[in-house]
């Protein structure tokens, strides 16, 4: 019977480092993010399946202090290499900005062990979420068009409007770190 204790107990505490040791490395973003990323995006346009396309997303430190290249590459070959910078807002507040280096800058926060933000080009709104999950790097894209498709509610002032959104894509990828 102490033989069963013991193992329970053993296995119980190697658990619990195992967790504590997956929040670290979630918590310490983006430090603990660093790496080339590589895996297959999957796309959902409606009901439909798009063409599987690969991804690859590569987190390294830049020349300057808490800066990092924050590269995202679709397709074989680079076909389609976006070379951005992840740079502090406000770490404080898990406020971050990606900027794209033509005059485009997106905020993005890290709550919650996830990287998210949201932005709105063309009458589109996309949503992205990044966080790691094992050894993976899990990535969503929401496309969400911008006017609504429905407004209802707001029949007098106990209920409010409440506007309603088509989301039109989903993606999402597994990356591993190479």
């Amino acid at each position: 019977m102490t033989t069963r204790l013991y193992l329970a107990s053993l296995f119980l505490v190697a658990a619990q480092c195992l967790v504590v040791a997956d929040l670290r490395a979630q918590s310490a973003f983006p430090g603990g993010w660093v790496g080339r990323w590589k895996g297959t995006l999957e796309w959902y346009q409606g009901v439909n399946k798009r063409e599987p396309v690969q991804m690859e997303l590569h987190v390294l430190p830049a020349d300057s202090a808490d800066h990092y290249s924050w590269r995202l590459i679709y397709g074989e070959g680079q076909k389609d290499n976006r070379p951005y910078l992840l740079k502090p807002f406000d770490k404080s507040k898990g406020h971050w900005l990606i900027d794209e280096k033509n005059s485009i800058v997106l905020d993005q926060f890290f709550i919650g062990g996830r990287f998210f933000g949201s932005f709105t080009v063309g009458g589109n709104t996309i949503t992205n979420s990044y966080w790691l999950s094992g050894d993976s790097l899990v990535v969503e894209f929401y496309n969400i068009q911008e006017k609504p498709i429905a407004v209802t509610g707001g029949r007098d002032s106990t209920v409010p409007k409440v506007k309603s959104y088509g989301v039109r894509s989903y993606q999402r990828a597994v990356l591993r770190r190479q």
